[in-house]
């Protein structure tokens, strides 16, 4: 007799032993003891606090977690489906589901109540299929979402950029961002999300389509009378410096009314931003692209992204910000070779849409998106940043936001 058996005191205990230890072919020959035991200690795990005492409930969750550890599928969905709706299921038992085959997990996953901790174990452990599971949430915190976002998947961000019930971490939207260049349904759903700035935008209108990109112009082109009625001083005291301070006179850069550079204009053989527009009718030569750019207050990197767009909203800021006509912006468009009407004579589609982009935009607010791409992005390729988007880096986390917008909308390769 076994030490096992000369314990049990009772003819069922002896019953119970005896079909537990005995095998065929290394598999239990009986499993309604483990289901019954399971189905037991189920129900003690929900019975509510009034009954029985969080001790007791632990060591009832740990033996539960024990004996699920090498229970088939069914029975852990069947459990799973018992204690899903708990108010305060042990976290032991919680992770153990949250772990476990997507077609469990997703059970739990499904309007339990969850700690942060558990949810982000299983979005960093688990599969694509769990982390898509947590991102359809009611409630998604910023930590959690945070996580899900490491592994930049599109079905997962598009997962999480539907629900309006996630709070989306800064690292969050900055991978809908960087996703948004090669998937084409999430720019619209980035628009949509309360947590988007204007920074961000302006970086995804590089590659947002025209529809896209009136949104961004309507929504996130703001003037900025608040910013020059507080530093209007700061002007007279900078000058007084000899705008010594590299910081001030860079900020300061934003915030003046002037966009164009007369100094600029004055050493240019064109004399005026006019004059090189009307040469640039002719045909526009990269030199002639610089000198426009520098008449208009921008940088080298600023004009030939604007010039290269393959659509005319970036001219449309361009030469709203810059105080020229709408005849300016056509010489500019033939300039480029783009086509002007169709076959049927009408007005090229591409030209009319640049043309009402001109139109609707306010100057103040032109130039403070064109201010934005010249100052915030441009003056962040430094030639490290280069040097790592040329190599093809994944992890750009020693970058700032700004560096890492730079490299999103100048589009930096191998070739640049």
């Amino acid at each position: 007799m076994t030490e096992m058996s000369r314990v049990a005191e009772t003819p069922e205990e002896q019953d119970f032993l005896g079909r537990t230890l005995s095998t065929e072919g290394g598999a239990v020959r009986e499993r309604r003891a483990r289901t019954a035991l399971m189905r037991r200690l189920a129900d003690v795990v929900s019975l509510p606090s009034s009954r029985i005492n969080g001790f007791e409930r632990a060591a009832t969750s740990n033996l539960l977690v024990e004996t699920l550890s090498d229970a088939t599928v069914e029975e852990r969905k069947r459990v799973a489906t018992r204690v899903a709706k708990l108010p305060d299921i042990p976290q032991d038992l919680a992770c153990f589901f949250l772990l476990d085959d997507i077609e469990v997990a997703a059970i739990m996953l499904d309007g339990t109540l969850l700690q942060d901790s558990d949810l982000i174990i299983c979005a960093r452990r688990m599969t694509v299929e769990h982390r898509v599971a947590i991102a359809k949430r009611r409630e998604v915190s910023q930590a959690v979402s945070d996580a899900l976002a490491e592994n930049m998947e599109p079905a997962v961000i598009e997962a999480a950029l539907r629900n309006p019930g996630v709070s989306l971490s800064l690292r969050a939207l900055e991978a809908a961002v960087s996703l948004s260049r090669t998937s084409p349904k999430l720019p619209s759903l980035i628009l949509r999300r309360p947590e988007l700035k204007p920074a961000q935008a302006y970086v995804m209108f590089w590659w947002c389509g025209a529809e896209d990109r009136r949104v961004i112009l309507q929504r996130f082109a703001i003037g900025r009378e608040s910013l020059q009625e507080v530093s209007s001083d700061v002007f007279t005291i900078a000058a007084a410096e000899n705008w010594s301070d590299p910081t001030v006179r860079k900020a300061l850069q934003f915030v003046e009314r002037r966009q164009r550079n007369r100094i600029a204009a004055e050493r240019s053989p064109y004399k005026t931003l006019e004059g090189a527009v009307t040469a640039a009718e002719a045909g526009l030569t990269r030199t002639l692209v610089r000198e426009i750019g520098f008449m208009c207050g921008v940088k080298p990197a600023t004009a030939a992204k604007i010039f290269s767009d393959p659509t005319g909203e970036a001219l449309a800021v361009l030469c709203k910000a810059t105080g020229l006509k709408r005849d300016a912006l056509i010489s500019l468009w033939i300039g480029m070779r783009r086509p002007e009407t169709t076959a049927s004579g009408d007005l090229a589609p591409a030209l009319e849409r640049t043309i009402e982009t001109f139109d609707m935009m306010a100057v103040d607010r032109a130039q403070t998106v064109l201010r934005y791409w010249n100052w915030a992005l441009t003056s962040a390729l430094t030639p490290a940043l280069i040097d790592a988007a040329r190599a093809g880096e994944e992890d750009l986390g020693q970058f700032s936001l700004t560096e890492r917008s730079a490299i999103l909308a100048f589009g930096l390769d191998k070739s640049t």
